[in-house]
């Protein structure tokens, strides 16, 4: 990346620092601002390699007290926030300001030019791009650590640093522009950016509200323009209306598994305010589209509705306009505890989209067609996508708690106990009552707290309305029964608009069984006629990676994506993969292009569902130009990989893989699962124990209660604290083992081949390589010093030789003489934030050096401004 083109990135960067300042003296004194820029410029000279430099910082933020501390520590948080949002302010300056003739690599003008310069048919590229089922899902996580209002504020700088990009200001504008951010961060200053009650799942369904308000409401019908644009000049055709080769779902609210805080009540009210905010932005668009639309001419079918109307149109969206507004009071009233006296006035998108088709059609008809193009086109394209609920929610719950249920049922009906039955028992069981007219469950029936939990959530879907909720995920699914019983739970309560039934393979032991689960699933012929032409399956990044490591985890998912595809296959369906990726490489995030691209051969068939967690949210769809690449990426790839796949795996790649694997899976668990010292230092020497005190987020940071932690503790929180103290050892850990026997096995040669010739192996040594360096073990080695007892300490100088072996072995594997050397704008990038976010890191386990010896609530709060400081510094959390 040259210097030229970072310029503006520094200038943005340079100034918001400088504002950030103004803002420190007025609020802080000359006090607070004189220990920053100590602090700043100790922290660079420690990065430069002086050993005082380094040894300077450390005495001066252990002797700062708590109360100079805190704003320190808000200062750099604040100013690694602003450094994002000029980075992404600055991608999408750069797509604006792009001289090279050739669309960037990925975009959906590059990928339409190259795949039909490799033969691919034009009708054929549009056909599989207009019928695409491309689905991202929003989730909430214990480590989701920024506040709603910051957010928002966040947003409002990135617009004020888009208008001084605007060519040709005054002097005025200019001065306007700065006095904006200005503003802003003094606002974000003064406000407490420290929740000080845990989120509830509402709060986090708001928080997810916010994007959709702010970016992908407006991000949605520019992305499907430039989609059009593009299928126009390739093939002859644009979009259909009525395509959405995008659309959204999301978990909060709806993801039950080990969060007793989800609760019928607690998903029905998500789905109202869902319902509320899709009806206020459809009016918010509806009244000026209605003043726009003051045209006097009309074809027949319009006339016919609004018979002598001078104004024809006005008149067919009036009603429009009068039932949305009807519609949001209602809803207001339903969330104030009013009682549901039956549907709502605009209950179905078919409702909105008739008449707002019918103008369309009209105005194109009467050769007002640039007018139709217009605000009317977008709004209908946010129909097709977001329909009237805005976002469908998921619904997940872990099969046992199904099993218990029908147990408690079993053995009150007097048939026995349902969970010691034999699997082919269940199965006879459940078919056999999915095929009854008869109802299974008693008018009288009384049961415990959990099984009535199961069965009000099943209560609770019946009684909504269509479109308001996506799939029924069962988490820990192992058999057949596991999706049979949710489809009986399903049919007794009565769920009206049937969910579909989507089993989640994450353990390593369900991975590998996975392809014969669903090939036994689809067996059974009553499940087989039900189910349709395509079968959706999810698989899970984070127990498998917690449980055997990355690699091993990584090459178990692979393999379980082609037994479920092979599976399908065999009964003549297709197979939908919902990939369960969280925001850090151990958990399956990175690149979204490069990722969808390196999955197995036919994995990806027109098809895809992703979650986004955390960070990733607003790092992809945060601002409404860099959600549209988001999407563009998105759906060129999966265009991609659905018409020209990878290139299958040679048998030598895949028996390496095989060794590679078995050798990681053994390196990472005589570790984390045998070694004896493992927990022990872990809970010593990150932010571990603190995590579930600090009100990030609603989700319990374990399973369930118990003395172990390990066995119990959530992969996300795992992650997570690793990544604060900088190791990153889950997403490494076992690879250098394996790299180094291969070596020694004399397999270099096929690695080689691996690395030149198979994307899933590159992709995967490209992402390990990204946290490599963002990785440091100098400030792991802190954490250590300050909190792990001299017993254990042995055992982190044991870990990080094992990161210095990882690290040797990816650059010779990769050919690099040092990281990230093929990604310098990467490289550059981390290089710049290091210095802000050394100083939080080791304000961190001061602060937790502290807390531990005396709780105090002070000490709290600023461990908790630490986390959200690194969280922004290292652009993911868990």
């Amino acid at each position: 990346m040259t210097d030229d083109f970072e310029a503006p990135l520094r200038d943005d960067v340079r100034l918001l620092g400088s504002l950030l300042g103004e803002t420190l003296r007025a609020h802080g004194g000359e006090h607070l601002y004189g220990n920053v820029e100590r602090v700043r410029a100790l922290a660079k000279g420690a990065r430069a390699g002086s050993p005082a430099d380094a040894q300077a910082l450390l005495a001066l933020l252990a002797g700062l007290p708590v109360e100079e501390a805190v704003p320190v520590a808000r200062a750099f948080a604040h100013f690694l926030a602003l450094a994002n949002i000029a980075e992404q302010h600055h991608r999408v300056r750069s797509e604006r300001q792009a001289v090279d003739p050739e669309a960037p690599r990925g975009s959906v003008e590059e990928t339409m030019t190259r795949l039909i310069r490799q033969g691919v048919a034009p009708e054929r590229l549009r056909e599989a791009i207009c019928t695409q089922q491309v689905e991202m899902v929003f989730t909430a996580h214990p480590t989701e650590v920024a506040r709603r209002t910051v957010l928002q504020k966040h947003f409002r700088i990135a617009q004020a640093l888009a208008r001084r990009d605007r060519g040709e200001l005054t002097a005025q504008e200019t001065a306007e522009a700065e006095a904006c951010l200005r503003r802003e961060i003094e606002a974000i200053w003064l406000t407490d950016e420290i929740r000080r009650l845990a989120p509830t799942p509402v709060d986090e369904a708001r928080s997810g509200l916010v994007v959709f308000e702010q970016t992908l409401w407006d991000a949605v019908p520019a992305y499907a323009r430039q989609l059009d644009r593009a299928l126009a000049r390739h093939t002859g055709e644009g979009l259909p209306l009525d395509a959405a080769p995008m659309r959204f779902g999301s978990w909060m609210g709806g993801d039950r598994d080990g969060n007793p805080n989800v609760t019928p009540a607690v998903t029905r009210e998500v789905c109202l305010l869902n319902r509320w905010m899709a009806a206020d932005l459809y009016l918010r668009e509806l009244e000026p589209l209605r003043w726009e639309l003051s045209m006097t001419r009309c074809d027949a079918r319009v006339r016919d509705r609004v018979g002598g109307a001078w104004e024809p149109y006005r008149e067919l969206l009036r009603p429009l306009t009068e039932k949305l507004a009807a519609t949001k009071r209602r809803i207001e009233d339903l969330l104030a505890g009013g009682q549901s006296d039956g549907a709502l006035p605009l209950e179905r998108a078919e409702e909105l989209w008739e008449p707002l088709e019918l103008c369309y059609r009209s105005l194109c008809a009467v050769g007002a067609g640039h007018v139709a193009g217009g605000r009317l086109l977008d709004l209908l394209r946010r129909l097709a996508c977001f329909g009237v609920t805005l976002v469908r929610v998921d619904l997940r719950q872990e099969a046992d708690r199904h099993a218990r249920t029908l147990d408690a049922v079993t053995r009150y009906l007097g048939l026995g106990s349902y969970c010691e039955w034999t699997e082919p028992r269940r199965q006879e069981f459940l078919v056999a009552e999915l095929g009854s007219r008869r109802p299974l469950l008693p008018p009288d029936f009384e049961c415990e707290p959990q099984v009535r939990d199961v069965l009000d959530t099943f209560a609770m879907a019946a009684a909504q309305q269509e479109g308001s909720l996506g799939a029924y995920v069962i988490s820990m699914a192992r058999a057949p029964s596991d999706v049979l019983a949710v489809e009986l739970l399903q049919k007794e309560l009565r769920v009206r608009h049937r969910l579909r039934v989507v089993p989640l393979f994450e353990t390593l032991e369900a991975l590998r069984g996975a392809g014969e689960t669903i090939d036994r699933l689809l067996d059974i012929d009553w499940y087989r006629q039900h189910v349709g032409c395509r079968q959706e399956v999810m698989i899970g990044y984070s127990d498998s990676a917690k449980e055997v490591g990355r690699l091993a985890a990584t090459w178990a998912l692979y393999r379980a994506q082609e037994d479920v595809v092979a599976a399908c296959r065999r009964h003549g369906l297709r197979a939908t993969l919902f990939h369960g990726r969280g925001g850090t490489v151990d958990r399956g995030g990175g690149p979204a292009h490069a990722a969808i691209l390196s999955q197995p051969p036919g994995s990806v068939d027109g098809a895809l569902r992703v979650t986004e967690q955390g960070e990733v949210i607003q790092a992809r769809y945060g601002l409404p130009e860099i959600a549209v690449q988001t999407m563009e990426l998105y759906t060129a790839a999966v265009a991609e990989a659905s018409l020209v796949p990878p290139v299958a795996a040679l048998p030598s790649w895949r028996d390496l893989m095989d060794s590679l694997s078995e050798t990681a899976s053994k390196a990472f668990r005589s570790v984390v699962w045998e070694g004896r010292d493992f927990e022990a230092y872990f809970e010593a020497a990150t932010p571990i124990r603190e995590i579930p005190g600090l009100r990030i987020g609603s989700r319990p940071a374990k399973r369930r209660p118990s003395s172990g932690l390990m066995s119990t503790l959530r992969a996300i929180p795992f992650v997570f604290a690793w990544t604060q103290v900088r190791l990153m050892l889950p997403a490494w850990l076992g690879l250098g083992e394996a790299f180094e026997a291969a070596r020694e096995q004399g397999q270099g040669p096929v690695l080689a081949e691996m690395v030149r010739g198979w994307p899933f192996f590159s992709a995967t040594l490209d992402l390990v390589e990204m946290v490599l360096a963002k990785a440091d073990t100098g400030i792991a080695a802190r954490y250590e010093e300050a909190l792990v007892p001299a017993g254990l300490q042995p055992f982190g100088a044991e870990l990080r030789e094992r990161f210095d072996r990882t690290r040797w072995a990816v650059l010779a594997l990769a050919g690099h003489e040092r990281l990230l050397e093929a990604n310098a704008g990467l490289c550059r990038s981390i290089e710049v934030r290091n210095p802000y976010v050394d100083p939080l890191n080791l304000l961190q386990a001061e602060f937790l050096r502290r807390v531990r010896q005396a709780p105090d609530a002070r000490l709290e709060e600023a461990l908790l401004l630490t986390i959200n400081g690194v969280a922004a510094g290292m652009r993911n959390t868990g």
